[in-house]
C-alpha cells in the first residue's frame, strides 16, 4: 500500500474524446481541461460536502432567497478595499453600519464610526487592538509605561480571541467558568483587573453554550472598581451571535451603548445577520473610541473616507446582502424571522430537556442555541460522543465536546438553529435522537475509545 495520493480521476462519459480523464492531485496538470471537465470533476467532489441544513454545529448562515443570488452574482468582482472605483457599496457599507450603530442605541449614530469586516474574528482583532491603543496613549500622555498590556476574558471565549492575544502582544487573564458561574458575570472581577488591562470582552452569546454574558453586571463591577481604585476600563462587546437577536427578541435588555461602559461592538453578518459568509461589522460609540492612528484615509469623488482594515481586498458582495436585507425584512421581518428561529430551538430544548438522559446546560434560549449533558447513570455505557457519531450516520451534525478549563471533565452537546431549520426538520431531529439513544441504551458493552469525530471553536 503507498501513501502516494491517487489522481483525481473522471468518467470518460464527462469528457471530451482524447480528453484527458486523469488529473494529479496537488500539482498543477500539464495541460487543461474544457471548463465542463473541470466543473463536473469538482462538482462531483463536493458533493462529498455534507447537507448544510443537517449541519447543527456551525452557527454560519448557508441559504439566501433568489434575489440575494442574483445581487451576489452581479457583485462577484466587487473588492471593498476600492473605494475609489466602487463608491457606491462604500457609501452603502456606511449606512449599513451606521444602520447598526442606531439598532445598538449608539448615544449619535452619526458621530459613531464602524466597517464592515471579513467575519467576526477580523472585527474582535480591531476592536482588541483599539483597546490596546487606546490604552498606550492614556499611559504615554501620563509617562507611565505600556509594557505588559493584559485583556480580561472568560474562559470559555472563542478562539479568535486568543488569536489576538498571540499575535498583538497582550497577556490574557481568563475569568474560569465554573458550576456556579456559568458566564462571565463579574464576580471577583477585581482580582484581575490592574493598571495594565486594556479592556474587559462579554459575550453576548457563548460559543459553546449560547449564553448571554450579563454585560450590565460587568459593567456595574468594573463602575464599583474604578469608584475604589480610579481604573477606569472599557469593555468590548463580541456580540457575534447575539447582536442580531438581543435587539430584535429582547429589546429591554441592557448589554449595548445604552451602557456608557462599552466602547465597541462586533456582530457576524453572516450569522443571524442571514448574510451569506464571510461578513463582520463592528462599531464603536463614537469616533474618540476609535483612536486616530488606526484610521487611514483614501479620497474618493472629491471627498474624503476612512478606511479600517486588518485584510485589504476582500469581497464587497456580502455588505451589498446586508443592505438588501435591511431594505427587505425591515425591524418587523427580522423580529419574525429570528424569533421563528427561536421558537424551534425552544421546541427542540423542551424535547430533549424532557429526555431523562439529558440534562439541560441552559434551560432558558438566549440565542437559538443550547447545549446539554449526560445525567448521572452509573450503568450508562456510552458517551455524548458515540451519540453525535450515530447521528452522523442519519446526516445530522451535532458537535460533543469538553467544556473549558475547570469544567474541561464535563462534555455537552450543542444545537445551533439558524434560518432555515424548520419546525419539521426539527421533529426528524426529535425521532432520529430518540432512535440512537434507544440504540445506545441498548449496548451491553462500551464502544472503542479515540474512534470519535472531533470539534473545535
Amino acid at each position: 500500500m503507498t501513501d502516494t495520493p491517487r489522481d483525481l480521476e473522471l468518467n470518460p462519459l464527462f469528457a471530451r474524446a482524447g480528453e484527458a480523464t486523469s488529473f494529479p492531485r496537488n500539482r498543477i496538470p500539464e495541460e487543461g481541461s474544457l471548463p465542463e471537465t473541470a466543473y463536473q470533476l469538482i462538482h462531483d467532489e463536493a458533493m462529498l460536502d455534507g447537507n448544510a441544513r443537517m449541519n447543527l454545529a456551525t452557527f454560519v448562515g448557508t441559504w439566501m432567497d433568489d434575489h440575494a443570488d442574483r445581487l451576489y452574482r452581479e457583485a462577484f468582482d466587487k473588492n471593498m478595499i476600492d473605494k475609489d472605483e466602487y463608491p457606491a457599496t462604500a457609501e452603502i457599507e456606511t449606512r449599513c453600519w451606521r444602520m447598526i450603530a442606531d439598532l445598538w442605541n449608539a448615544p449619535d449614530p452619526a458621530s459613531a464610526i464602524g466597517t464592515s469586516t471579513i467575519g467576526s474574528s477580523e472585527a474582535c482583532m480591531f476592536g482588541g487592538l483599539a483597546l490596546k491603543r487606546r490604552w498606550q496613549h492614556r499611559r504615554r500622555a501620563a509617562g507611565e509605561s505600556t509594557e505588559h498590556p493584559n485583556i480580561v476574558l472568560s474562559s470559555a471565549v472563542q478562539v479568535c480571541w486568543e488569536k489576538f492575544c498571540n499575535y498583538f502582544d497582550v497577556e490574557p487573564r481568563y475569568v474560569p467558568v465554573t458550576e456556579e458561574h456559568r458566564v462571565l458575570d463579574g464576580h471577583d472581577l477585581d482580582r484581575y483587573v490592574d493598571e495594565n488591562t486594556i479592556g474587559v470582552v462579554a459575550i453576548l452569546g457563548v460559543t459553546y453554550t449560547g449564553m448571554y454574558e450579563p454585560v450590565k453586571d460587568i459593567a456595574d463591577a468594573l463602575d464599583r472598581i474604578e469608584d475604589a481604585t480610579g481604573l477606569d476600563i472599557r469593555i468590548h462587546v463580541d456580540a457575534a451571535s447575539g447582536g442580531m437577536i438581543a435587539p430584535f427578541l429582547q429589546p429591554d435588555l441592557e448589554w449595548d451603548f445604552r451602557l456608557p461602559r462599552v466602547a465597541s461592538i462586533n456582530v457576524s453578518g453572516h450569522k443571524y445577520g442571514l448574510v451569506y459568509p464571510g461578513l463582520g461589522w463592528i462599531v464603536w460609540r463614537t469616533a474618540e473610541d476609535l483612536p486616530e492612528d488606526l484610521v487611514f484615509r483614501v479620497s474618493y469623488l472629491g471627498g474624503d473616507m476612512p478606511t479600517l482594515a486588518l485584510n485589504f481586498s476582500r469581497p464587497g458582495a456580502q455588505v451589498l446582502l446586508q443592505y438588501y436585507l435591511f431594505l427587505q425584512l425591515g425591524m418587523d421581518g427580522y423580529r419574525r424571522v429570528q424569533g421563528s428561529t427561536m421558537d424551534v430551538a425552544r421546541y427542540l430544548a423542551g424535547e430533549i430537556g424532557a429526555m431523562p438522559e439529558f440534562e439541560l446546560w441552559n434551560a432558558e434560549c438566549d440565542i437559538p442555541v443550547f447545549a446539554w449533558r449526560l445525567a448521572p447513570d452509573p450503568t450508562r455505557r456510552w458517551t455524548l460522543h458515540d451519540l453525535s457519531d450515530r447521528l452522523r450516520m442519519h446526516g445530522w451534525l451535532v458537535p460533543a465536546y469538553p467544556m473549558p478549563d475547570n469544567l474541561a471533565d464535563i462534555t455537552v452537546q450543542r444545537i445551533v438553529v439558524r434560518n432555515g431549520m424548520s419546525h419539521d426538520l426539527a421533529t426528524y431531529l426529535v425521532r432520529d435522537l430518540r432512535a440512537c439513544v434507544g440504540y445506545l441504551n441498548k449496548m451491553d458493552a462500551p464502544l472503542p475509545d479515540g474512534l470519535h469525530s472531533g470539534f473545535h471553536h
